[in-house]
């Protein structure tokens, strides 16, 4: 999971970045509104200072939304109860006042994605749709019939829109489905049968992207 960090001050930026990194979440950063309109669509989760430099994190926040319906925390100093309802009245998932303790912000950040994910129930791409619930995938209406391992692999893809999955980070997400181990030389074949399935035109696939060197994409 990838999680934008907008802030301004460099030494909690780096903190934070150090911390959470650790916990396994990939991380970018900006330290001004402007900046990190640009990294929105990666994001899968928001730490949203409200103090920026060229604008409060509650003016930035409706623009997120407008680009990327994505979980935002604030990160602030005020505590004033006013505050934090107009924060939370405004779309925010949570709201930590600082100076916080690193394991109550990982404790949130967990629980907003947990939240985030279960309401969630459908992925649409195109004509496909992942529906979570059943843990099946449909193009035009139509059961696809994936193998438990290609729908792991198209939900992984899919989670991480318009993120460069590299081979292994694919091949190490999708250890013990059915309890058996994909290997890198079958990883190609199973993204092959995926295609064939959910490609309009597999030859010249349009939703799973071969990024050469470096790995595998699903985007917009």
């Amino acid at each position: 999971m990838k999680i934008l960090i907008i802030e301004d001050d460099s030494t909690i930026r780096s903190g934070l970045k150090y911390c959470l990194e650790a916990e396994g979440y990939e991380i970018e950063e900006s330290s001004t509104a402007n900046e990190s309109l640009k990294k929105i669509n990666s994001s899968d989760l928001i730490l949203l200072d409200v103090n920026l430099p060229d604008k409060s994190g509650f003016e930035l926040l409706p623009e997120i939304k407008k680009i990327k319906n994505v979980p935002i925390i604030f990160l602030t100093a005020n505590d004033l109860e006013t505050s934090i309802v107009m924060g939370l009245d405004m779309g925010a998932d949570d709201y930590i006042t600082k100076p916080f303790r690193t394991r109550e912000l990982i404790s949130r950040i967990k629980n907003v994605l947990r939240r985030s994910t279960q309401i969630q129930d459908k992925i649409n791409i195109k004509n496909i749709t992942i529906d979570l619930q059943q843990a099946k995938v449909f193009k035009n209406n139509q059961d696809l019939g994936l193998t438990a391992v290609e729908y792991k692999i198209l939900l992984i893809l899919a989670i991480n829109r318009n993120q460069i999955l590299s081979r292994e980070k694919i091949l190490a997400s999708i250890w013990d489905v059915n309890e058996e181990y994909v290997y890198d030389n079958t990883l190609t074949v199973y993204i092959k049968r995926i295609r064939e399935k959910i490609e309009d035109n597999p030859s010249n696939p349009q939703i799973i992207e071969t990024i050469r060197s470096q790995g595998y994409r699903i985007g917009d």
